[in-house]
């Protein structure tokens, strides 16, 4: 198994695997120059030298070139107060372009010859007479970097529903997939704005305690299911998993709310009504029982079945007959 060493390079960002080679003694805290797929840079050692899985390194695992010296950091230092001027003027020249993108951060490389540009936009941008006049003004090579609306409220920060600090700004590295149906196991609205960020996006924090309901979810009685409670039998219309209650509809018509410990005896699983494959069947099993009924009061199926036809064929004549009529108006005026 290889050894590697987890290196950031940017506050609360992602941590990539590198190759300490001799350096085993790294600490977490450490500064170091590592080389990465657009040249040297600065990173700082996340985690210390431990061996990992082949499955989980990258094939081509970057060096870990040497330790930081305090002139590396001075100078790290000098062109990052320098991202905030140059920011500006991208934002100034991607407007003078009239490109229908919003400049979201400029980041130096350590030794000030690479600029990074992130910036948002709906579709594709082309940006090369921007690229051209952001070289010859910085006098730097520039990389531009399309991001995600979440990506942009990682580098922004702000506020969250709860008061408190953004989770991507704050301490959340990477970003987790969310979907709706984590908002329906856990009960929540269903309401957009209710369960979006910032970003508009799904909320992160939908995912934190997913687990925690699903494992919740696999002892309670699904929504549906017939059960037998104290005061009667009734199906249930609600699930808490956190508080383990019901909230079950009763045969009189009542909504009633009860513990899981005082059903009486397992839940019977719920019929599954409302699709198209039920309506198909109740629609055949009334047919059946129509014809049932015929045969049983003396009728013959077949002749039912043959006048059936005819006042088919009686309706077809008569839809064309008003057809041929309203035409006819149409052309005398």
């Amino acid at each position: 198994m290889p050894t590697v060493v987890g290196v950031s390079f940017r506050p609360v960002t992602k941590i990539y695997h590198f190759d300490p080679g001799a350096m085993l003694d790294l600490e977490s805290g450490e500064f170091v120059v590592v080389e990465t797929s657009q040249g040297q840079e600065i990173g700082q050692v996340a985690w210390s030298a431990r061996a990992m899985g082949q499955e989980r390194v990258a094939n081509d695992l970057k060096p870990v070139l040497r330790r930081a010296t305090p002139v590396d950091l001075i100078e790290r230092d000098k062109n990052r107060r320098r991202e905030p001027e140059a920011l500006e003027i991208c934002r100034e020249r991607a407007e003078a372009h009239g490109l229908p993108m919003k400049v979201v951060s400029a980041e130096y490389s350590y030794d000030g010859s690479r600029l990074v540009v992130s910036f948002t936009s709906e579709g594709r941008v082309d940006f090369r007479d921007l690229v051209r006049d952001l070289a010859r003004s910085l006098n730097a090579r520039i990389e531009m970097k399309q991001i995600g609306v979440r990506d942009q409220a990682k580098v922004l920060d702000g506020i969250g529903k709860c008061g408190r600090q953004l989770c991507c700004s704050s301490w959340l590295r990477e970003f987790n997939p969310v979907t709706i149906k984590m908002a329906k196991t856990q009960n929540l609205p269903l309401n957009p704005p209710e369960i979006s960020g910032v970003c508009g996006r799904l909320l992160c924090c939908l995912s934190y305690e997913q687990d925690v309901y699903v494992d919740a979810r696999k002892n309670l009685p699904k929504v549906g299911s017939t059960v037998k409670t104290p005061e009667g039998e009734g199906r249930v219309r609600r699930v808490n998993p956190l508080s383990e209650t019901l909230t079950v509809k009763l045969t009189d018509g009542s909504m009633q709310e009860f513990a899981v410990t005082d059903l009486e005896g397992p839940p019977v699983s719920a019929r599954r009504t409302g699709c198209g494959c039920a309506m198909k069947r109740s629609a055949a099993q009334a047919a059946g029982d129509t014809s049932s009924a015929q045969i049983d009061a003396g009728e013959d199926p077949d002749q039912a079945a043959g006048e059936g036809e005819t006042r088919s064929r009686r309706s077809r004549r008569s839809r064309s007959r008003r057809r041929r009529r309203s035409s006819d108006q149409e052309q005398d005026q």
